[in-house]
C-alpha cells in the first residue's frame, strides 16, 4: 500500500486568527482516512506552531521561504511515496478536494488545487520530486503557481484540481462556508 502523507504547511509566527486556521486545517487533515497528517513548519517557528499537532504527528523542519520541494522533499526523508502540501489559512478547506488530488496522482506526477487569488490552496506529488516541478520553484503563495506549472509539466503530468479560497485575514471571513462543518477554532476567533 501506498504511503501518503498530507503536511500543513506553516508559518514561524502567527496571529490568534492565522493559529486558530492552523489548527482547523491540522484537525482538518488528522481527521482524513488512508492519509497520515504531518506539520511543516519553518526552523525558529514559535512553540505555539507546533502545539497544534495531535499526538504522534511527525513534524518536519524546513527552510524559509519555504517552497513545496523543500515539504516535499523533508517527507520523502520518511519513505513518504504520495504527499501533499496544503495552505494553513483554508479553514473550511473540504477535504474531498485533497481527496481528489492523491486521487489524480494515478495518472499525473503531480495534483494541484488552485485559489481563486491565483495562489495554491494545496499541492499532490508522487515522490521523488519530478524534475519539472523542481526546476518550476514553486511556493503555496506564488502569484499565478498554476500558469508556472503549467509551463514546466510535461503533457498529463499535472492535473488541475477544483479550487477554493484562501483567508488573508479577518476581511476575507465572509467568505468562509458557515454551512461546512470544521473550522471550530477559527469560528471561536471570529465569534461567529
Amino acid at each position: 500500500m501506498t504511503r501518503r502523507v498530507v503536511a500543513v504547511q506553516a508559518a514561524a509566527a502567527t496571529d490568534p486568527l492565522a493559529l486558530a486556521m492552523l489548527e482547523d486545517v491540522v484537525d482538518l487533515v488528522e481527521a482524513m482516512s488512508e492519509v497520515e497528517a504531518a506539520l511543516a513548519v519553518p526552523s525558529g517557528a514559535d512553540d505555539a506552531v507546533r502545539a497544534v499537532t495531535w499526538p504522534g504527528m511527525p513534524v518536519v523542519e524546513v527552510p524559509t521561504p519555504t517552497g513545496v520541494c523543500d515539504v516535499l522533499d523533508a517527507l520523502g526523508a520518511l519513505g513518504v511515496e504520495e504527499a501533499a502540501v496544503v495552505c494553513p489559512d483554508a479553514p473550511d478547506l473540504p477535504a474531498l478536494l485533497l481527496g481528489k488530488l492523491h486521487s489524480a496522482l494515478t495518472g499525473a506526477q503531480v495534483a494541484v488545487c488552485p485559489a481563486d487569488d491565483g495562489r495554491l490552496g494545496a499541492l499532490a506529488a508522487r515522490l521523488p520530486v519530478a524534475d519539472w516541478l523542481r526546476a518550476s520553484a514553486v511556493a503555496l503563495d506564488d502569484d499565478d503557481v498554476v500558469r508556472r506549472l503549467r509551463a514546466q509539466a510535461p503533457r498529463r503530468t499535472l492535473h488541475v484540481g477544483p479550487g477554493w479560497h484562501r483567508i488573508r485575514g479577518r476581511a476575507d471571513a465572509g467568505r468562509l462556508d458557515p454551512g461546512l462543518e470544521g473550522w471550530e477554532a477559527t469560528r471561536g476567533v471570529l465569534g461567529r
